[in-house]
């Protein structure tokens, strides 16, 4: 079962824009020792919008490979267009990823019929354990807890990461679904809400530069120790905030670099964050306890 803080890893890339796989895996090293749960390849921020499709997927084989089963890898291969997508979900069962993340079709505005119809043929064409992925704010596109029950009972779709930023559809989904139908946040301000209403965890951003303190929030939260927890994500909520200070991956992307971990390449049009926000995002990282200087 996936559970836990399981980080929507970064990609990591030289000033010129192509992937640094000795960055790649470096912070995959950096994940596992610090107790992220699980590492989400070539998600939203892993700028999967700006990847073509041969370097999508030798992101994943990368990753599957260096992680060695050390932990479980879910690969992003959701699109817009069904037939890439199940492209994509092939190419990640053939390099023995764990599960797959779908992203709602975004930009087309397909009808709930359409999203049902869209994500069974992905079920049905790979048979790969699949996590549905709503997040209105980016796609134009919501997922309603009525398609996400009908979806439910299809075998190999086993969650969803819901990203509107409503708790409450925790209890109404689950109201709904099978009770092995599992929810995650992927919004990391309402992780510990999200796991005490029953949620099994976070796809987070802020795990990209805190996965300790990300790993035994959720821990705690997941064990009900809610005082535990919420001290924790005291210390984080600055991070929470300000690594979305301009659109994901730019702020985590520069908090990264600034940490030392990953050079300061990012892919057009997403640009290197504005100086003006450098402080702030500093100051966040210094609240969390991973920055010194």
């Amino acid at each position: 079962m996936l559970s836990g803080s399981m980080v929507a890893l970064v990609t990591p890339m030289r000033a010129d824009g192509s992937i640094d796989s000795d960055s790649l895996r470096n912070l995959i090293d950096f994940h596992i020792h610090s107790g992220t749960d699980a590492i989400v390849a070539v998600g939203t921020t892993g700028e999967s919008a700006t990847l073509n499709v041969e370097e999508h997927c030798d992101v994943i084989r990368q990753v599957v490979e260096h992680v060695a089963g050390r932990v479980p890898v879910i690969a992003g291969t959701g699109a817009n267009s069904t037939s890439e997508a199940i492209e994509l979900t092939e190419y990640a069962k053939q390099l023995n990823a764990d599960a797959v993340l779908l992203v709602t079709p975004y930009y087309n505005k397909p009808t709930q019929e359409g999203l049902y119809l869209h994500f069974k043929a992905i079920a049905e064409a790979v048979d790969i354990p699949q996590i549905l992925y709503n997040v209105p704010s980016r796609t134009a596109c919501d997922l309603l807890p009525a398609t996400v029950a009908r979806l439910s009972k299809i075998d190999n779709i086993i969650g969803i990461k819901e990203a509107t930023g409503d708790v409450s559809r925790v209890k109404e989904i689950q109201s709904l679904c099978a009770d092995n139908f599992e929810l995650y946040t992927g919004e990391d301000a309402n992780t510990v809400d999200f796991i005490l209403a029953g949620g099994r965890g976070v796809i987070s951003v802020t795990a990209n530069v805190a996965p300790a303190a990300m790993h035994t929030m959720c821990q705690a939260a997941l064990n009900g120790n809610e005082t535990e927890a919420r001290a924790i994500n005291e210390t984080l909520a600055p991070l929470h905030q300000k690594l979305f200070i301009e659109s994901n991956p730019i702020p985590v992307k520069w908090a990264l670099n600034e940490m030392g971990l990953i050079p300061p390449g990012i892919r057009l049009p997403m640009t290197v964050l504005s100086e003006q926000h450098h402080e702030a995002v500093r100051e966040a990282l210094r609240a969390a306890g991973v920055l010194n200087h």
